[in-house]
């Protein structure tokens, strides 16, 4: 993962979004069956199969063997994501915004779903544990220093009760409500994460269980284009 896929992958997935709902400003009932129409539909179709060789590869012990002579996973990562997210875009264009049939619109939010759940589980995950590790070991640093702080200020009140010290034996000179501040404000911004960070792990399960759904309702969405297709020929 590179900061250049991660900002290309967010810019798709958020024209995405806004497409979506376009249908507020534009609807076109007869694009859909038009010859570009058709194309990015069709597009769209054989992008959503190919995702397929990714999982394929990764967990298939049969033909993982056969795939990865080919092209590496780590290859096919990339296709994966960049193919979701095209195949999303062609398909939400393929609509035209004519969102009347409920296996449409089921078929465009499963789409949705799936592109999402696989940017958390791409991107946002792997961010916010990175900011959770760097967080963790910045409140190791100020507890560590509030111990020797907290040391050198018992230190300092046994020795005055015995003989004086001297100037250069002073304590560190940051101050102890400073660092009590900066590990409570820590704590609750780590607290925060992982309560986030933990509602999000499941976006496997939903990622998974969307993408079922999203095949089988694509399925139908085809063979219903293909049999009404030849009624009109016939």
């Amino acid at each position: 993962m590179n900061e250049t896929e991660r900002l290309t992958v967010g810019a798709g997935l958020t024209l995405l979004l806004f497409l979506t709902p376009a249908f507020v400003l534009h609807t076109s009932p007869r694009f859909p069956g038009s010859l570009t129409g058709s194309i990015l539909g069709i597009a769209a179709a054989i992008l959503m199969v190919l995702l397929l060789l990714y999982p394929l590869a990764k967990y298939s012990t049969s033909l993982k063997p056969l795939i990865t002579t080919v092209v590496s996973v780590r290859s096919l990562l990339t296709f994966h994501v960049y193919a979701g997210v095209l195949g999303a875009l062609l398909g939400n264009l393929h609509t035209g915004h004519k969102y009347q049939s409920p296996l449409g619109i089921a078929l465009v939010v499963a789409m949705l779903v799936v592109v999402v759940t696989g940017f958390v589980g791409r991107y946002y995950l792997p961010t916010v544990s990175a900011e959770l590790r760097e967080q963790q070991s910045r409140l190791a640093t100020l507890r560590s220093a509030f111990d020797q702080t907290v040391g050198a200020l018992a230190g300092q009140q046994a020795t005055s009760e015995g003989a004086p010290r001297s100037g250069a034996e002073a304590l560190p000179g940051v101050p102890i409500i400073q660092l009590v501040d900066g590990i409570a404000d820590l704590e609750h911004a780590i607290g925060s994460r992982d309560a986030l960070k933990a509602i999000f792990m499941r976006w496997i399960v939903v990622h998974v269980v969307s993408a079922i759904v999203m095949y089988l309702l694509l399925a139908l969405h085809v063979a219903g284009q293909i049999y009404y297709g030849l009624r009109w020929l016939s």
